[in-house]
C-alpha cells in the first residue's frame, strides 16, 4: 500500500525541500517506487533534481486547475524508481484564481493523486512555507507528516503552530487519520551552543516524536539515538548539481543521516 508523506513547516529555510528530495532518493535507492510532488511555487525540489522549469510544459498547477491529470505531468528523474511532479511559480496565484469559493477545496490534491497511488510505494509531498490552502491540501492528502525543525531560537514556537494546524485538519474531518510521523532536527552544528539548547528542548518536549536510529546504526555520540540532519556543505552543494546527496556524496554526514531516516521510514511502513 502506498504511503503518502507530507514534509511540512510553515517557516521557510528549515530544510523541507532538502528533506523531501533526499528522503525520496534514499527510499528509491532501497528500490521502492517513489513519487516526489513539488507543491511549492519556488520549485526548489524540481531544480534540485536537475529539471528546468522552462523546459517543462505542464506541472502541478495544471493538475490543480484540471487541464491535466497527474499522470500526464509526471517526469522521470535520473534516479531509478523515482519520479517527480514538477512545480511552477503560477501556484502563487492559485488561491485567488481557483480556490476562493470552491467547495471541497481542501481535498483537491488528495483526489488528484488517487489516480496514481497504486503505482508507488511512497508519495512524498514538498509543501510550501505557509499555512494556507496549499499546505492544508498537502496535509489532507497525507497519511503522515514529517516536520523538519531548524535548530534555531523560534523553532519550538513554529512546531506548536503547525501541530495546532494538524489538530484542526483532523478535528474538522479533513483528514481524521493524519499522524505526525516525526520531528526532524535540521542544520545542526554540534559546536553551536544555541543548537545544543534547541535540541535539548526538543528532546524534553517532543522526545516521543523524534526519529530514533535503528539499534545497529547507533553509536557513542551524545546525540544518539536521535536522527539529526547536520549542517553539511555537501548537502548545500548538491542541489546546484541537480543531484540528491546520496548520488553527490554518499559517504557525507548529510547522506548518512538521510539514509538513517529512510531506514526508519521503511521499518515503520
Amino acid at each position: 500500500m502506498c504511503e503518502v508523506i507530507t514534509i511540512a513547516n510553515q517557516k521557510g529555510g528549515v530544510g523541507k525541500t532538502t528533506t523531501a528530495v533526499n528522503l525520496a532518493a534514499c527510499l528509491a535507492a532501497a528500490e521502492k517506487k517513489v513519487l516526489l510532488i513539488d507543491f511549492d511555487s519556488q520549485s526548489n525540489a524540481t531544480r534540485s533534481l536537475g529539471l528546468r522549469r522552462t523546459k517543462i510544459e505542464s506541472n502541478i498547477y495544471h493538475v490543480l486547475m484540471g487541464s491535466k491529470t497527474i499522470s500526464e505531468v509526471i517526469q522521470k528523474t535520473d534516479i531509478e524508481f523515482m519520479d517527480i511532479v514538477p512545480s511552477d511559480i503560477a501556484l502563487v496565484g492559485i488561491e485567488k484564481s481557483f480556490w476562493a469559493n470552491k467547495e471541497g477545496r481542501e481535498l483537491i490534491l488528495k483526489k488528484k493523486i488517487a489516480e496514481v497511488q497504486g503505482q508507488y510505494d511512497f508519495i512524498i509531498i514538498d509543501s510550501p512555507p505557509a499555512l494556507g490552502p496549499l499546505t492544508v491540501n498537502a496535509l489532507a492528502a497525507a497519511n503522515s507528516v514529517i516536520i523538519p525543525v531548524q535548530c534555531e531560537y523560534y523553532a519550538l514556537q513554529g512546531v506548536t503552530q503547525l501541530l495546532n494546524t494538524i489538530k484542526l485538519v483532523k478535528e474538522n474531518g479533513i483528514n481524521p487519520t493524519l499522524k505526525v510521523r516525526g520531528l526532524l532536527p535540521t542544520m545542526y552544528a554540534a559546536q553551536n551552543n544555541l543548537h545544543k539548547q534547541v535540541l535539548t528542548e526538543l528532546r524534553e518536549y517532543f522526545d516521543s516524536n523524534l526519529f530514533k536510529k535503528d539499534e545497529e546504526a547507533q553509536g557513542e555520540e551524545s546525540l544518539e539515538p536521535y536522527i539529526v540532519i547536520p549542517r553539511n556543505i555537501k548537502l548545500a552543494e548538491c542541489p546546484s548539481f541537480g543531484k540528491p546527496i546520496i548520488e553527490y556524496d554518499i559517504k557525507s554526514s548529510g547522506s548518512v543521516a538521510y539514509q538513517d531516516l529512510a531506514q526508519v521510514i521503511l521499518r515503520g511502513a
